[in-house]
């Protein structure tokens, strides 16, 4: 009979997932493969730390984004359109624009590698261009319950084979704990740690969770520990993902290729330790990161598309509809136009301005958060405590830092 409810309450438990599933598989793509595979297989284990400590990070500013929608009614686009100056929610859609140009084109290449090296055949641009309308299919014709199960059905298939392929390692455990629970910071470290910290778990991707949790009906602060409970799942799996990559990467001692070929020889360097069943495993995880978030970025970012458009017409908020106008636009626009990226590159002038306006968009949304929530006028009960304020602090420094330093590379 114990066993039976056990059984019923871990199935119960489950069922209440989601969003923050969505968040995770969306959130964990290409990009955080590579740079977690990058700091394994420069430093071992001697990372592990800094994977948590950004899957904590992001827990802390989608915490807040959600908390400030229980609170108002109101999704955080929403409440800057209404609370902040106007220029706020122009900024930010510009700055979506072209965040949308770049990353699609990111994953519509990643989803190509990613099948082209499971089953061959067709080339890494059309494989990519399959995926793409593929994509767009789940989203224009299915509904978020749908949605939702497919990605459930991602994470699992992510997070087990990557498990896997870090037991396959089977590294020392006398590592593994130091690595977790022992901070270190090895000479010259300090990229690799801010890059794990501020690349763990997404950027822009993170306001989708608001308008999952209204397709959810989770409105009113009575739903806070559901939300408290989807979004830690989330990013403890988050963390955990991070952190396996580092270890496989270090177990395999990959050479330190660039952009999505890392995780290409993270497999190669598997299948030479474990054998070919490894690098068949690694290849499927890395299929599943990236595909799964396509799809969610593919679902999720229309949303605020279609959200600024809708304020920007009638002038307050309200529920935004999957088979409006400008969320059908918007998903085909990040379908189809990032297609040329790959075949003609990216040009200098939109790379140089995406990454201006995206240095400023993680420490504004930490910037904004911190204002925002600790307005009692505004949220009530559910303003900000000390601890979560020192976190967000911590959270714009760490960001702001980083942004400074995507603003430079993109002038060299």
């Amino acid at each position: 009979m114990n066993r039976k409810r056990a059984g019923n309450g871990f199935r119960q438990i489950l069922a209440l997932l989601g969003p923050g599933i969505a968040v995770a598989a969306t959130g964990v793509g290409a990009g955080d493969m590579v740079t977690a595979a990058v700091a394994g297989a420069t430093y071992g284990t001697a990372l592990l730390w800094a994977a948590i400590l950004g899957a904590l990070v992001k827990f802390i500013l989608n915490e807040g984004i959600a908390r400030w929608q229980l609170a108002t009614g109101t999704t955080l686009l929403e409440g800057w359109a209404i609370r902040l100056h106007r220029g706020v929610s122009y900024y930010f859609i510009v700055y979506l624009i072209l965040w949308s140009i770049i990353v699609a084109a990111a994953l519509i290449s990643a989803c190509g590698l990613a099948a082209y090296a499971l089953f061959g055949g067709l080339s890494v641009a059309w494989w990519g261009i399959i995926h793409s309308i593929a994509a767009v299919g789940l989203v224009a014709f299915g509904k978020y319950r749908l949605f939702e199960t497919v990605m459930k059905g991602f994470i699992a298939l992510m997070f087990v084979v990557i498990l896997i392929s870090a037991v396959l390692i089977r590294p020392d455990p006398v590592h593994l704990v130091s690595g977790l629970i022992l901070p270190r910071f090895p000479d010259e470290a300090t990229r690799f740690v801010l890059g794990v910290i501020g690349g763990v778990g997404g950027s822009v991707t993170i306001l989708s969770y608001g308008y999952w949790i209204r397709e959810r009906g989770w409105e009113g602060k009575e739903n806070k520990f559901k939300i408290n409970l989807d979004l830690g799942v989330a990013y403890f799996l988050t963390g955990l993902f991070g952190a396996a990559i580092m270890v496989v990467a270090a177990g395999t001692n990959p050479q330190l290729v660039t952009g999505n070929q890392m995780a290409i020889e993270v497999a190669n360097r598997l299948q030479a330790v474990v054998g070919p069943a490894g690098r068949w495993i690694f290849l499927f995880g890395f299929w599943g990161a990236v595909f799964s978030s396509m799809i969610g970025v593919w679902q999720g970012v229309p949303y605020l598309f279609a959200d600024f458009m809708q304020l920007r017409q009638k002038q307050q908020p309200g529920p935004v509809s999957t088979s409006s106008r400008y969320y059908r636009l918007f998903l085909l626009f990040l379908a189809f136009p990032p297609m040329l990226i790959l075949l003609f590159g990216r040009p200098v002038w939109v790379v140089i301005t995406y990454s201006i306006t995206g240095a400023l968009f993680m420490p504004f949304l930490a910037l904004t958060l911190l204002y925002m929530n600790n307005q009692a006028k505004w949220v009530g009960s559910l303003k900000n405590r000390w601890s979560i304020n020192i976190l967000l602090l911590l959270s714009l420094m760490l960001f702001a830092y980083l942004g400074v330093n995507q603003f430079l590379q993109a002038l060299k």
